[in-house]
This record gives C-alpha cells, structure tokens and sequence, in this order.
C-alpha cells in the first residue's frame, strides 16, 4: 500500500508527485502528526475567486488558446486545480473600468435595470468556465448607485439611505433574476462588501445594526423566498464577533443568515473563527476576499503562496466551511483598477505579449483546492512542533487529505500515525506538501 504526496518545493518544479511506505505503528512517539479519521468537523462546500469586471476583460484580451489554458488551470478537475466557486460583484468596484450600476441615475422604479455591462465581460467568462464545472455563484456589492446614498456617489463610503432600503432589496432580486435569464445562477449573496471601509473607490458604510435592519426587515424575507443563501459583514476577522452578537441575538434577522463572510487584511485572527464556531454551530463561515501586493516580474513569490497556505489552513481549523480568492486573473499593471489600486492575483496576464505567469500562489491555493472535494470533512489532528502548519480532511470517497506547510528555512523529518500505521516523510523548507491516504489504509 502506498500513499500519494504532492509537493510543491521552493525554486523545483511545482507538484511534484511522490509515493510513500505505510508501515504499522511501532511505538513511534516524537516528530508525529497524528490524524483522527473518526473525529468529523464542519464539511467544506467549496474553493474559488472572484470573476471581476477587471478579471474578465484581461481574460477578453487573451487568444483563444490561452483563454481555454487559463479556464483549465483553474477549472479543470484533472489537468487544474478543480475551482467549484466565483464570487461577482453587484454594479461596480474597484477592479471594474470605472463606476457603474444597472440602472440610470434615480429612477426608483428600477424599470431601466438591465446587466448589459455584465454580459461584455463577466458573464461571457462565467459560462466559459462553466463547462468544466458546475460554479457556484456568490455576488457582493460594493455601493448602491449614487443617488441612494447620504454622499451621492458610489466611491467614498456613505451610506445607503433610509427610504431606499426597499428599492435596494428589491435591486437584489431584479440582479439574480437577470442573470437567471443568463444561465448563471446566483447561490448566495452578501449585504455588503467590506461594511466598516470608506474607501477612494466604490464603498457603503453599515453599523452592526443597520446590516441587521436591512436583512430583518427588507433583504432576509426576499432572499429566503428566492432560494438564496444570505451572509453578512464580509469584512474583516478582528470584529467578527461583535458584529456576529448583534445580528444573531436578534431571532427574526437570524432566521435569514446562513452565516458570515469575512476577509483577511488585518491579520489571522482564528481565534475569532472558532468562537464563532462554538456560538454558532449552526451557521457558515466562508472566506470570501484576500490578494497581495503587486509581484509580476519576482523571480520567487512563495512567500505570497506561504501566505495563502497559512491563512486558509488557520480558517478551515477553525471551522471556515468555503474558500473565494480575490481576482482570478489581473494584466501586467494589476490590473485594470479605476481608482489605481493595483495588486497580485495568482495568474497574471502580459496582455502586450499573450503571456500567462503563473505565480506560487496559484499552486500553494491548488493543494488544497485539487485535492479536498466539495462535501469534505474536516477531521481532527495534531502535529508536534509550532514552525508548520498542517490540516486534514475525509474526502465523500473516504479518502484522507493532509496538507503540511513548511515556511520557514528548516527541514524536519516526521511520520504521520492513523489508523495504527505509521507513513514517514519529510518537508522541506519553504515548501507544501499533500498527502492523500486511501480510505483502506
């Protein structure tokens, strides 16, 4: 019996499959990971990133080949890293051409709303991956249209005025039903992108309790009706949970939430995570946002796919149940971004030259990803040494998913114990590692 372990390893050629011995346990006690296959925690609904307005016309801008090159890295289940989940945004944001909704400028009648915007770029890109895989859909905005808001403009912050409350829910609905109409079907919304932020580009501002107002007393009833799985914050770990209080404590505006989207740009914060958890058992936590700096033209990004690795592992141990990356594709600049805030994404796009790079991140994402299907569990382990992180999961097929991280500048020898058998191995530094135990072992 063997066990497959796929490792992608500073300055080698990434994923690189290998097989290790299993052996029967013979007192092993030091440098172990121990994995408990019968201790289940929360199921894993899926991995993906986000298809941007900006995502989509760079992938416009491609030849064919190329188009159907990148689709297959990220889509493909065999040749890719099997992407099940995009999020899009709802009218404008920072990575679109410029500011935009569906509607003209204050017509509360919503009788102009139309998504002919989307269908340029975004939904062309969507259907094109959808023959690879069924994709599930969650849509964020990041601003009404202008004339709903107290600063009449969708960058800057503001807020979404009170007596347009209703209309906006109800521009939720007109958007999931056009794009319906489209072929692309909206599983899931948030009410807000980044709630607490006023930012230069597109932005709205919520208090804890305006969020709640808005899903208790507008947006829950109508999502509910539609099928449509409702988060809120979609913001940051530091405050999960006082904003998690507010909304939840209230019964009617909890009925309505399948649970909490949040981002990572102030820090791990895990420990926000599993409080959560245990206050709410019953509801999702999904990460639906982080990039990084711009790094096209570095000659080693692991560092930024170290990032990714060690954040998604921290979420998922700390009962993060869905994974969304931010853009999928960005051009040479990083972007195009109407407000010049440019940054990484895992595969980017020399649009002058028709070339891909394809970053570390990117397979440091795919070790998860390719790996732990939709309907995974999570399942308990523990590991001997703080300097690397590790995680496992039970795939539908029964199967055993390990992933070890390695970031720092060391080797270590180890050996896995599960189920009475001892496999040893190996992490290099600066390296990542997946280890993919059959369900007989």
């Amino acid at each position: 019996m063997k066990v497959s372990v796929i490792k992608t390893i500073q300055g080698q050629s990434p994923m690189k499959l290998e097989y290790l011995n299993v052996t029967n346990d013979d007192i092993t006690e030091n440098n172990l990971i121990c994995i408990f296959p019968e201790v289940e925690y929360q199921e894993v609904s899926g991995f993906g990133g986000a298809f941007t307005e900006a995502a989509a016309s760079t992938f416009s801008q491609l030849s064919k080949s190329n188009q159907e090159k990148l689709l297959k890295l990220y889509f493909d289940k065999q040749e890719g890293i099997g992407y099940t989940c995009g999020r899009i945004h709802i009218n404008s944001c920072d990575f679109s051409l410029g500011n935009y909704s569906c509607i003209e400028e204050n017509d509360v009648s919503l009788k102009s709303f139309n998504i002919k915007r989307d269908k340029k770029f975004v939904i062309p890109m969507i259907k094109a991956a959808q023959k690879y895989t069924d994709i599930s859909i969650f849509a964020s905005p990041w601003s009404p249209p202008a004339f709903m808001k107290t600063n009449g403009q969708m960058n800057n912050g503001g807020k979404l005025k009170k007596e347009f409350y209703e209309l906006w829910s109800d521009y939720f609905v007109k958007f999931i039903e056009e794009y319906k109409k489209e072929g692309v079907s909206i599983s899931a919304i948030s009410v807000q992108n980044e709630p607490k932020a006023t930012q230069i580009w597109d932005s709205c501002v919520y208090t804890a309790e305006e969020e709640k107002n808005f899903i208790k007393n507008h947006l829950g009833r109508k999502m509910q009706n539609l099928g449509i799985d409702l988060y809120f914050w979609d913001h940051n770990k530091e405050r999960i949970i006082e904003r998690a209080t507010c909304m939840l404590k209230d019964d009617e505006a909890s009925k309505y939430v399948k649970g909490i989207a949040f981002h990572w740009y102030s820090g791990d914060h895990f420990e926000q995570l599993d409080i959560f958890k245990k206050l709410y058992p019953d509801k999702q936590l999904i990460f639906s946002e982080g990039c990084y700096e711009y790094s096209l033209g570095k000659s080693c990004t692991t560092q930024i796919g170290e990032k990714y690795a060690h954040d998604i592992i921290g979420n998922f141990n700390n009962g993060c149940n869905a994974f969304y990356d931010w853009n999928i594709l960005l051009n040479e600049d990083g972007g195009p971004n109407h407000v010049g805030n440019y940054c990484d994404s895992p595969i980017m796009a020399d649009t002058k030259n028709n070339i891909l790079h394809i970053h570390d991140s990117y397979y440091y994402i795919g070790h998860f990803s390719k790996f732990v299907r939709q309907g995974a569990k999570r399942i308990a382990s523990s590991k001997w040494i703080s300097q690397i992180d590790t995680i496992s999961f039970k795939n539908p097929d029964g199967n055993i998913v390990s992933v070890v991280l390695n970031s720092t500048d060391n080797e270590y020898d180890f050996s896995f114990r599960i189920m009475g058998k001892i496999v040893s191995s190996k992490i290099e530094p600066h390296s990542i590692a997946t280890y993919i135990f059959p369900n007989n072992i």
